[in-house]
């Protein structure tokens, strides 16, 4: 037996141990429970055989018979409580086989070359991981999904018992099909462990008492329903308490095991590919939060932001010279080409990254529309810089500031703002005043923008991967606030007027110099003149912003050719 082999059967064991270990708290606690009723039948045994008789002791056995019914009640309906409480289940894009079949394909042959069984189905998730979900709970078996083991072979219970493959979206964007084939490699040989009976039955048990202490924290449920639900969860939490630990080691046992018995498969691959998912997470989050954030906040989700992670990284590539040879890939097959329709699938995790990230709603709207890359700059940046320049401007007129002389004084004009701003920084200054008037006006608006909720109640859908309208993927995720996962924590009143007084700026620009908006892979929105980024006007605008010093802006708006003094369109 090789090292390999030895490593994975030590893993698996350690495993199995720590599964039975949880199944054993499991088998206490029902003791626990049944210990009552054993308690009152020695007492009615001991009366038939003419023992312990006498009135007290006949008080004694009905008292602990009236106490053992009262503890079977109540643990038949705890368990009953646990068993039908649904368990979370990750927001993901289904993947219908017909809508991907070079993908299962793939995904059967590696199980295969793994001896492990094949995963029930296929999914999406809009982030930079891969995982195995069971999803066998009752609750959890509706919307799309298709067995991989459609062999004449396969029993029929597997679709029912396999875990679901869920797979990063931007890695089938990113990386090529060997690059992925190495990655899924460790995560589908974990249907192995997955498929012990001891294992399986010790993560259900887990998982119903998470799904109970959930079911119990759930607000709007009434006086009659709240109490047993409290004491359910609280039951659960204290069994959950003592099962922590061996559930970690468990898990942990389980991954080294899969890992060991992947490394026969890809082995040489799977280094090269690991740097593929740092350098694909280190693009997603920038694609996030510098491209697709100040979209969701203008009320346009981006429909394809798995093939801008491809731009991103591309970008990346070719500035930083340690990703030189990364952009050599891009002649190989992508991954995403695994899919009968990319472009379907790109803009349902795009939509879920969305409702995921920042909370809109599960469907296009006039107020939550799609966007692709070539109407961003248009429908995104120009409108994000002239609502900033606009909220800047009614901020000024709040606080009475006047307008700058012009010839029509009702115009806005960037004069205005750097007048109000020159010498006015440092604490306790007009700066100051204006930068928590604005981070006033933007918390108003939040405060009234419509709530857009994610949960049972929302109805929404979005398209599947195969094209067909498949369930809310939020659905079961339960009535909870939006976005699940933010972005970025909430934004200093500096900060804010220096976007508001930056965007003034690039809207003069673009209204007085010929400048246009543009998008920049990395960094967002951006400004173009004569078709080349300006990446300088952040530190001139800072040092207006925060030391009330118009000069370094002023040579910036000279070397450009702004004009201050001209008006600017707002929205």
């Amino acid at each position: 037996m090789s090292g390999i082999d030895v490593g994975e059967e030590l893993g698996a064991r350690a495993a199995q141990a720590r599964a039975l270990a949880l199944l054993r708290i499991r088998s206490r606690a029902l003791a626990v429970a049944i210990l009552p009723a054993a308690v009152a039948v020695v007492l009615f045994a001991a009366d038939a055989q003419g023992h312990l008789a006498g009135p007290v002791w006949d008080a004694v056995r009905w008292t602990v018979l009236g106490a053992a019914v009262v503890v079977l009640l109540v643990t038949v309906l705890v368990a009953v409580s646990v068993a039908r409480a649904r368990p979370a289940m990750s927001p993901t894009v289904p993947v219908p086989e017909e809508g991907a079949p070079d993908l299962y394909r793939l995904v059967r042959d590696l199980a295969d070359r793994l001896d492990v069984p094949a995963p029930s189905a296929v999914a999406l998730t809009p982030d930079c991981d891969s995982w195995l979900e069971d999803r066998t709970h009752r609750a959890l078996r509706k919307g799309p999904g298709a067995s991989l083991r459609r062999g004449p072979g396969a029993p029929a219970e597997d679709a029912d018992t396999a875990p679901v493959l869920v797979i990063g979206s931007p890695f089938l964007w990113w990386m090529r099909v060997a690059e992925l084939r190495a990655v899924l490699a460790p995560v589908v040989a974990g249907t192995g462990p997955s498929a012990h009976p001891d294992i399986a039955a010790a993560r259900r048990f887990v998982r119903g008492l998470d799904a109970a202490i959930a079911d119990a924290a759930a607000p709007g449920r009434g006086p009659v329903r709240a109490a047993p639900l409290a004491f359910t969860g609280w039951v659960a939490r204290l069994l959950l308490r003592a099962c922590r630990g061996h559930a970690a080691e468990m898990e942990r046992c389980v991954a080294a095991a899969a890992s060991m018995r992947a490394q026969t498969v890809d082995y040489g691959l799977r280094i090269a590919a690991q740097e593929q998912v740092g350098l694909a997470y280190a693009g997603w989050d920038r694609l996030l939060t510098r491209v697709a954030l100040p979209a969701w906040r203008m009320g346009r989700w981006p429909s394809r932001l798995d093939a801008g992670v491809v731009s991103a990284l591309t970008e990346l590539s070719r500035r930083d010279r340690l990703a030189d040879g990364f952009a050599l890939r891009l002649g190989e097959r992508p991954a995403c080409d695994l899919l009968e329709e990319p472009g379907v699938a790109d803009e349902a995790a795009s939509l879920l990254a969305a409702r995921l990230f920042h909370g809109g709603p599960a469907e296009s709207g006039p107020d939550w529309a799609p966007v692709d890359w070539q109407q961003y700059p248009d429908e995104v940046v120009d409108r994000k810089w002239r609502s900033e320049a606009a909220r800047l401007h009614r901020v000024l007129d709040t606080l009475g500031v006047p307008r700058a002389s012009a010839a029509d004084p009702a115009v806005p004009t960037l004069a205005r703002v750097m007048e109000h701003l020159t010498g006015a920084g440092g604490p306790g200054g007009p700066g100051e005043v204006l930068a928590a008037g604005i981070g006033a006006a933007v918390a108003r608006e939040e405060a009234e923008a419509p709530v857009h909720g994610g949960g049972q109640g929302q109805g929404g859908q979005v398209q599947g991967a195969g094209g067909g309208p498949a369930d809310d993927p939020l659905d079961l995720w339960g009535p909870g606030p939006l976005p699940l996962f933010p972005l970025q924590p909430p934004r200093t009143g500096t900060e804010l007027l220096a976007d508001h007084v930056g965007a003034m700026v690039c809207c003069a620009a673009v209204d007085t110099a010929g400048a246009a908006p543009g998008l920049d892979w990395l960094d967002g929105p951006a400004l173009l003149i004569g078709g080349e980024r300006r990446a300088d006007l952040a530190a001139p605008v800072l040092s207006l912003v925060e030391d009330g010093d118009p000069d370094p802006l002023l040579s910036w708006l000279a070397e450009v050719g702004v004009r201050s003094d001209k008006p600017v369109r707002l929205v």
